[in-house]
């Protein structure tokens, strides 16, 4: 992959939906999202007059004054959120546009947030989330992978190919989400106590996140540490998946399994093989939702007494398919074979890193590279 010359898995849906409708298009910072938008108007760099950024002081009287460019099929609007009166701006924008003309609508926490709640703009925008590299997108080899799990699926670092680079990235990266992401979305005043948490959750990676753990270590309500880790969901920084339940199993009810968006975070092989699993599945989910309408979720399988299948891939609340995590080629796992006994799953998977693949007793045990390609991973 060369990256400016290769278009984003999401270019030509997006392009298809701004023929009849605005495109809100949200995902974490640095993740491509203004990448994406200037090759959709086929503009070099920012300099083009159909790309309109709130953060530029000198495009911000403009856009109050809905000075749009004439003859510009679509126009960007790139983090025009942090108006506080963006919705209505955006909505006279679309109704009293151009014959022909579109509007591709970028952002992160706040339009993510809208996202998901708001209504005033309902009818007239697709809504899209951009995520990071995954084996697909990068050309499905294991030297691909080998890459993505060492310097994760960012385009900046992935590129660069650098440990040195990675962590300048990192902490550049999340001290923008602390001082000015977070500021945006909500008061939080100790922000050093947020930069802790933040700290606190690679280890905690694959495992039912204890809030009462983090609330503890932090020495702050329960409360707050459950609103701290909510914020950093919203902000794209990690997001939590809940468990799946069954008719026959005791499944557990209240516990969520926490992953990172950047799973090069995580300090441990295993965990960070299967952070960049959950990753991959999340993306699958989110593509599936956004380009053709179904509701999907990404879940796990655990009963009360602790045995656990990683992940369970349902749509529209209806189970497509169940995967294991392991880092080496080896049999078939027991939780496997006890909820697949238990279970109407249709199809199980265990992938690894390894060469072998096999279906054994109706697991399929394959290589995580082939897994993307079979199930379509985007």
């Amino acid at each position: 992959m060369t990256g400016a010359d290769t278009k984003r898995y999401l270019h030509g849906p997006i392009a298809a939906d701004l023929a009849e409708k605005m495109v809100f298009l949200s995902g974490p910072r640095q993740v491509g999202k203004t990448t994406l938008a200037l090759r959709l108007i086929g503009a070099a760099d920012h300099r083009h007059p159909a790309y309109l950024n709130w953060d530029d002081v000198r495009t911000r009287p403009r856009i109050r004054q809905a000075e749009m460019p004439a003859g510009e099929p679509r126009v960007v609007l790139d983090e025009i959120h942090k108006y506080a009166r963006w919705r209505n701006l955006v909505k006279g924008l679309y109704d009293t546009r151009e014959a022909g003309q579109s509007f591709l609508v970028t952002g992160s926490a706040r339009l993510e947030v809208y996202r998901r709640g708001g209504d005033s703009l309902q009818g007239r925008y697709h809504s899209y989330r951009l995520h990071p590299f995954s084996v697909g997108e990068i050309g499905g080899s294991p030297d691909g992978l080998d890459a993505l799990l060492r310097f994760g699926g960012f385009p900046e670092p992935f590129h660069r190919a650098s440990d040195r680079h990675l962590r300048r990235w990192q902490r550049e990266r999340l001290d923008r989400v602390v001082r000015d992401d977070i500021r945006d979305l909500e008061r939080v005043r100790e922000l050093s106590l947020l930069e802790l948490l933040i700290d606190a959750l690679p280890p905690r990676v694959g495992a039912p996140l204890s809030v009462k753990s983090l609330r503890e270590d932090l020495e702050i309500a329960h409360d707050t540490a459950e609103r701290w880790v909510t914020t950093l969901e919203n902000l794209f920084v990690c997001f939590r998946i809940a468990p799946f339940g069954a008719p026959r199993i005791r499944a557990v009810k209240k516990e969520r399994k926490l992953y990172l968006w950047d799973w090069s975070m995580v300090e441990e092989p295993g965990p960070r093989f299967e952070n960049l699993v959950a990753s991959h599945l999340l993306k699958l989910c989110h593509f599936v939702e956004d380009t053709e309408g179904y509701r999907m979720e990404l879940r796990f399988l655990r009963d009360t007494d602790g045995r656990e299948v990683d992940f369970v891939v349902l749509r529209d609340r209806k189970p497509l398919f169940a995967v294991e995590v392991k880092t080496g080629e080896r049999e078939v796992s027991r939780a496997i074979r006890y909820f697949r006994a238990r279970t109407t799953i249709p199809a199980w998977y265990q992938v690894h890193r390894g060469t072998k693949d096999a279906l054994i007793d109706g697991v399929r045990v394959l290589p995580f590279v082939r897994f993307c390609k079979e199930v379509a991973i985007p």
